[in-house]
């Protein structure tokens, strides 16, 4: 991960004062780079990294930070990690094009460096993350999404860039179909756990995980535990909630009369209840694998997912 920082900003690295200025930002406001972390683990635990794995772990994060960038754009964001957002900054026009810019980096190094294989991989990860995303919005319109167009979305929108991580990770290490195979079903079962927790995160407290408390619910995002709660409604008090939910955006006390009866039922201990099975699943797979620091890196990493509180 040291050597993959140097790999990182010189990635970034531009002669246009203003895009370097913004890409420094970019570099300094980063997360726990756990993309990144999955693609060296995967090829630790596929024969060891290798000169392609810097490429691999340098184009997902790339394209990782790309479309977060955009989607703080889309969701009008003032802030990422607690920092100030690119569009908050510098407008949106700007965010948008360093967005852009970012992903033809991806692209470049990838074909600069004989990458053409992962690039195939995180390609299929863009065209799966945006389907998803669009998926959510037509959905969020009418507030209609069954718990099976939910996995539809999240194994899209979430778990395909995580998915991408481990078989590229894989890939760059020279692994053989079955391996990439494997991690790559790995990743996308952490994938969907990993949202799931995110889903639960929006009912905790904003003091404790960073998140505004219900804030998926002014955004209409139907998170796990709210579709729960409406599947368990008769068909009254369902159409209630819904409604309660679309004024919930312009009136406080409707956004907490929702939190508090998805509270009160049994969506939570469900969505909790899915997470574990997906977790369990992703560490299943992980038996396949030789045992050593790497699989058991992974299976650290699995459980971090599961148990954060950001």
């Amino acid at each position: 991960m040291r050597e993959f920082q140097g790999h990182f900003k010189e990635a970034m690295r531009t002669s246009v004062p203003l895009l370097d200025h913004i890409t420094r930002y970019i570099v300094r406001s980063r997360g726990k780079q756990m993309r990144p972390l999955l693609v060296y683990l995967s090829a630790s635990a596929s024969g060891g990294t290798q000169e392609r794995t810097h490429i691999a772990a340098t184009l997902i994060e790339l394209l990782h930070t790309a479309t977060l960038v955009h989607d703080d754009v889309v969701d009008a964001a003032e802030t990422r990690r607690g920092f100030l957002s690119i569009n908050a900054l510098w407008k949106s026009k700007i965010a948008v094009l360093v967005g852009d810019y970012l992903l033809s980096r991806g692209l470049l190094i990838s074909m600069e460096n004989e990458g053409i294989d992962l690039l195939r991989i995180t390609s299929k990860a863009v065209e799966a993350m945006s389907e998803g995303e669009l998926l959510q919005i037509e959905k969020a319109r009418r507030l209609d999404i069954t718990e099976e167009v939910y996995f539809e979305i999240i194994r899209r929108k979430t778990a395909s860039l995580i998915a991408a991580c481990c078989s590229a990770g894989a890939a760059s290490a020279g692994a053989d179909a079955e391996r990439i195979e494997l991690l790559r079903s790995f990743g996308e079962e952490m994938g969907i756990a990993f949202q799931i927790k995110d889903d639960l995160l929006d009912f905790t407290p904003a003091a404790n995980t960073g998140k505004p408390l219900g804030g998926d619910i002014k955004e209409r995002k139907m998170t796990l535990p709210l579709i729960h709660t409406l599947q368990s409604l008769g068909k009254g008090k369902r159409r209630s909630l819904i409604r309660r939910i679309k004024r919930s955006a312009d009136h406080p006390g409707e956004a907490e009369s929702v939190l508090n009866e998805i509270l009160a039922g049994s969506g939570m201990a469900y969505a909790e209840e899915k997470m574990r099975h997906h977790r369990d699943r992703a560490i299943a797979l992980l038996q396949d694998l030789p045992d050593g620091e790497a699989r058991r890196s992974l299976e650290a990493l699995v459980d971090f997912t599961i148990s954060r509180t950001k």
